[in-house]
């Protein structure tokens, strides 16, 4: 075991609102792991858009204060009672849980485990939440068939980009969506073969742009995270049999609506969530299995926007939700 100290910094809510509610602290106690858990030191930490539904009150907090944080890298520093024997202490892992927002963070085993000599601490952290919800959207939420069409929305950003290099992987062809030029333009080079904007003030022509690129049937899949203002315009793009997947809420929740809209194509409608797809750790190292061979055959690249120490939270915070980024952005304690 390695000596632990009494304190450590990290950041927290003790109320939901805007960033400012967002605190840097210093004098955090250590925590211990608990049966069934490692106590990970931090070396790079996830930022995701979920993280801001936390703190803004989208989604629940169990108790303040509350550390956010999701994902994260680093070396194992104590272990629990009863974890897997390839969890030992010293051993770099990669995790998903909660709380990562700090230098030393408690997880449980099953979303923990160890990382490939062949992959960095810091590419481990930047892909393993976004890059497996990719996988997973690709291989259960519509299984993607060589050749089909895909429309993808935010395409620039950490799970978008991702899913254009797994689509061009597997032989499909990708229509993406991003806010400007250069996110496009992004977009193109990580594997999209259409690239259009949202036409915010006319969602039917980003409808018929989509139809006309698809020889009028439309998508086989709709891969949504940006969820309120791009839904309904989205579905629309959806052909015969094909699949609405709304996996993320960028803009805001999805209104309700009516189920028997979906009868007009058999269309199926989906709100997929990672966890429900990985609720074993056989299903986890199942999926980082594929996820570390696509990295290291080269053919899923993890583009990183900025690493930001754990100090500038709010600073990292206000950019992902600024649609200032382009890929993943990491923070570091």
């Amino acid at each position: 075991m390695v000596s632990l100290p009494k304190t450590m910094k990290a950041v927290w809510i003790e109320e939901t609102g805007g960033t400012d509610v967002l605190q840097y602290k210093t004098d955090i106690p250590v925590p211990e792991p608990k049966e069934g858990e490692v106590l990970v030191k931090n070396e790079f930490i996830g930022i995701n858009y979920i993280d801001t539904y936390f703190r803004s009150g989208i989604y629940p907090v169990p108790k303040f204060p509350y550390i956010l944080g999701r994902e994260g890298s680093g070396t194992i520093a104590a272990v629990g009672p009863n974890v897997p024997s390839d969890l030992t202490p010293n051993k770099r892992v990669v995790y998903m849980g909660q709380h990562a927002y700090a230098e030393y963070t408690p997880v449980t085993a099953n979303y923990t485990i160890p990382i490939p000599d062949e992959i960095s601490t810091k590419d481990a952290a930047a892909a393993i939440l976004q890059a497996l919800t990719a996988i997973t959207l690709i291989r259960e939420a519509h299984p993607v068939k060589k050749g089909e069409w895909v429309l993808v929305t935010a395409a620039a950003g950490g799970v978008g980009l991702l899913l254009c290099q797994l689509l061009k992987a597997v032989g499909a062809r990708t229509i993406a969506t991003a806010s400007t030029p250069e996110k496009r333009e992004l977009a193109k080079q990580n594997g999209a073969e259409v690239l259009l904007a949202y036409h915010e003030e006319d969602r039917d022509k980003f409808v018929e742009e989509v139809l006309q690129a698809t020889g009028g049937e439309g998508v086989a899949a709709v891969f949504d995270s940006v969820g309120k203002v791009t839904f309904d315009a989205c579905l629309k793009c959806v052909k015969r049999k094909g699949s609405m997947v709304s996996f993320g809420n960028a803009s805001g929740a999805v209104e309700p609506f009516s189920i028997a809209r979906l009868s007009q194509k058999n269309a199926k409608l989906l709100r997929p969530a990672l966890i429900a797809y990985i609720t074993t750790r056989d299903e986890l190292q199942m999926y980082a299995t594929e996820l570390w061979d696509f990295i290291d055959k080269k053919k899923l690249n993890v583009r990183i926007h900025e690493v930001y120490p754990l100090k500038d939270v709010v600073r990292a915070t206000q950019d992902i939700e600024g649609r200032k980024t382009t890929g993943k952005l990491l923070l570091q304690p």
